[in-house]
């Protein structure tokens, strides 16, 4: 590694490691506020939409708070709400609008991940699945993957009465991210310049923190394989194949603000993606099909060689 890099990478990193914590503070506060204010809102699924980044403090809120944009999922949330005993989730409307998919419940303010639930591994001949909860305030989101051409997001009650029902959305509702990459400006750049440097000094850092700043809150059954990208450097993924019958391989490259350049799923033992002209980031959501999930196979990730001009990454059981 070129030393000379570091003498301005690492206090630049640094400088954005400050600003991502303070900025995520502030702007977490305000949107907890403007929640509490607008209580019609809470009680709306807000299904993420070209329409919905431009209301004001939503993209600001989401670089922040998940900024590893999962370009593979229709994602909606709701909330905050209080429950005093129970929540319950409409799973036969979730099971139609999505062949796979999760539901997370967080708590409120905090943003504490309290339990998933995975459509693979709940009973599906109920019509509601309904989850215990101590009397709190709690939000809600919910990941719908391998979507149907009709998707409804589904009816929620709490404490055994509705609190919103089924809500239609446009089956080509993620069209936004081809031109996501056009917000990139100053503030998004230095949100997110740190995650390149720890990356590239992962093996230098304890692997909990670089976890922790890159990943996504996942699902117990989501495998994440990921690394930093240089320019001009060709990534190349093989998968074998039992891998590739049983899971669905997503792949995202981002830029170093964190915003997707292009993703596609992987279905063929071997990718390649062509060098780029930017520095970046990649992440491999790697989620058991529905069929396959309670086969409980194990995935491994391992960066096979490394060099200036190639990486090759080995997706295996």
């Amino acid at each position: 590694m070129n030393k000379i890099w570091l003498l301005w990478e690492i206090p630049l990193a640094f400088l954005s490691f400050v600003f991502n914590k303070v900025m995520k503070l502030i702007i977490g506060n305000l949107f907890t506020i403007y929640l509490a204010v607008n209580q019609q809102k809470a009680a709306q699924w807000r299904v993420l939409s070209a329409k919905m980044i431009k209301a004001p403090l939503i993209l600001p809120v989401l670089m922040t708070k998940a900024p590893r944009w999962n370009t593979h999922a229709v994602i909606g949330t709701l909330g905050p709400f209080k429950v005093v005993e129970t929540i319950a989730i409409d799973i036969d409307t979730a099971n139609k609008s999505s062949r796979s998919w999760i539901a997370v419940i967080y708590s409120f303010p905090g943003y504490k991940t309290i339990c998933s639930i995975e459509s693979e591994q709940i009973d599906s001949t109920n019509s509601w699945h309904i989850v215990k909860l101590p009397t709190g305030k709690y939000s809600l989101g919910v990941r719908y993957y391998d979507r149907t051409d009709t998707i409804n997001y589904p009816g929620i009650k709490i404490d055994n009465r509705l609190f919103v029902e089924p809500f239609n959305v446009p089956n080509d509702i993620n069209s936004y991210y081809q031109n996501l990459i056009e917000t990139k400006n100053w503030f998004y750049s230095s949100l997110h310049y740190y995650i390149y440097t720890i990356l590239k000094l992962r093996n230098y850092l304890p692997e909990s923190f670089v976890r922790y700043e890159y990943l996504p809150v996942g699902a117990p059954a989501t495998h994440f394989a990921y690394n930093y990208l240089d320019s001009q450097q060709t990534l190349q993924i093989e998968v074998e194949s039992k891998i590739i019958e049983q899971f669905e391989i997503y792949f995202t490259l981002y830029d170093r603000s964190s915003l997707p350049l292009t993703w596609c799923i992987i279905t063929a033992p071997k990718y390649i993606l062509p060098p780029q002209d930017i520095k970046g980031y990649f992440l491999l959501r790697i989620r058991p099909k529905p069929e396959f999930a309670k086969n409980n196979i194990k995935v491994k990730s391992q960066l096979s060689s490394l060099d200036c001009s190639n990486q090759n990454w080995l997706i295996s059981n």
